[in-house]
C-alpha cells in the first residue's frame, strides 16, 4: 500500500478506502494478505489486466487524437455525385499521395441521394453541382460543367446547325429523377416548350452512352462524362442552338458538422486544386456558354 500511495502521491488510508470500495462496487475481494506479503485474488487479477487494456486503450487513443490534430491521419467521408465520378476520384488519388495518413472513405449517389447523406452528417464534404437551398452549406467552385446534346457520330443532324425543335423526332434517353442532369434537361426543355420522346429512363450515364453509340436514339449529358467517346469519334456533339449549357462544380460541407483537421485539409486541396482534374474541354466546343447555374 506504501508503494502505490508513492506512486500515486496519495496517502496510504486514501488507497486503503478506494480498494474497499472498488471492492464492494464488483462484490468480492480483489487483495489477499499472505505473511508479509499482499497479492491479487483471481477477482483481482482480472481487474488488474482489465485495467492494463484499459491503459493501453487510452494510450492509443491519444496517439490517434494527436495525429487528427496535426492532420497527418483520420478519416474524411467524401460523397460524389456520379457524374462526377470521371474526375473526382483522381482528385482524392492526388489527396491521399500528399496525404497518405488520412483514409479517405468514397460514397457516389445521384444528388437526391448525396443530399441525404450531407443532411444526416454521413458526409463530411461533397463533390456535386449547384448546391442546394434547403441546407445550410458552405461551398467553393471548382469549375465549369457544360452540357451538350450527343449523338452517334454519323448521325444525320451531326454538323449541322440546329435548334431543339429539330430534334422533335429523336429518341432520348435520360437519367432518373433526382439526379442533376435530369433536372437541368427538363429546365431546359421546359424553357424551350420541347417536349422529347423518351425512350428510357437510366440511373447510368455509362449506360445512357452505350445505347447512343449503338445508334438508338440521342442524350442531353454532362460532356466530362463523353469527351472520351467524343474525342475518339464515338460520339458526337450536335450543334444544337444554345448549348452548351453551362453548371458549375462545387465543394460542398454542412455548416452545423464538426470539422476535424483531414477533412479541413481536404477541402482546402480541393478548393484551391480541384479544378486541375476536371476533363479538358472539347476543341470546338461553342462560346460563350449558356449560364445556368444548376
Amino acid at each position: 500500500m506504501a508503494g502505490a500511495a508513492r506512486t500515486l502521491h496519495v496517502t496510504p488510508p486514501a488507497i486503503t478506502v478506494q480498494i474497499q470500495q472498488l471492492e464492494q462496487a464488483v462484490g468480492l475481494p480483489l487483495l489477499e494478505r499472505i505473511g508479509d506479503k499482499t497479492t491479487a485474488t483471481s477477482a483481482g487479477q482480472i481487474m488488474l489486466k482489465t485495467a492494463q487494456r484499459i491503459e493501453l486503450l487510452l494510450a492509443e487513443c491519444r496517439q490517434e487524437v494527436e495525429q487528427l490534430k496535426g492532420a497527418a491521419g483520420g478519416h474524411v467521408s467524401a460523397g460524389v455525385v456520379s457524374t462526377a465520378k470521371y474526375f473526382a476520384p483522381k482528385a482524392l488519388a492526388a489527396f491521399r499521395q500528399r496525404h497518405p495518413g488520412v483514409e479517405v472513405r468514397l460514397a457516389v449517389g445521384n444528388r437526391q441521394e448525396t443530399i441525404r447523406a450531407l443532411r444526416d452528417l454521413e458526409l463530411d464534404l461533397a463533390v456535386m453541382g449547384r448546391p442546394p437551398e434547403n441546407l445550410a452549406l458552405e461551398s467553393a467552385t471548382l469549375g465549369a460543367h457544360p452540357h451538350i446534346i450527343v449523338a452517334v457520330a454519323n448521325h444525320p443532324l451531326a454538323g449541322k446547325k440546329i435548334s431543339i425543335t429539330d430534334l422533335t423526332n429523336e429518341t432520348f434517353f435520360i437519367r432518373e429523377p433526382g439526379s442533376g442532369t435530369r433536372i437541368l434537361m427538363e429546365r431546359l426543355f421546359e424553357e424551350a416548350r420541347f417536349d422529347p420522346i423518351v425512350g428510357m429512363e437510366i440511373g447510368s450515364n455509362e449506360t445512357i452512352k452505350q445505347a447512343v453509340i449503338a445508334g438508338l436514339g440521342i442524350a442531353f449529358i454532362s460532356a466530362h462524362t463523353v469527351a472520351v467517346e467524343i474525342a475518339d469519334g464515338r460520339l458526337v456533339m450536335l450543334d444544337v442552338a444554345g448549348l452548351p449549357m453551362m453548371r458549375q462544380w462545387y465543394v460542398v460541407r454542412l455548416k452545423e458538422k464538426a470539422v476535424m483537421p483531414a477533412a479541413q485539409v481536404m477541402w482546402t486541396f480541393l478548393a484551391s486544386e480541384g479544378h486541375r482534374f476536371l476533363p479538358q474541354p472539347i476543341a470546338d466546343w461553342k462560346s460563350p456558354l449558356k449560364s445556368d447555374g444548376l
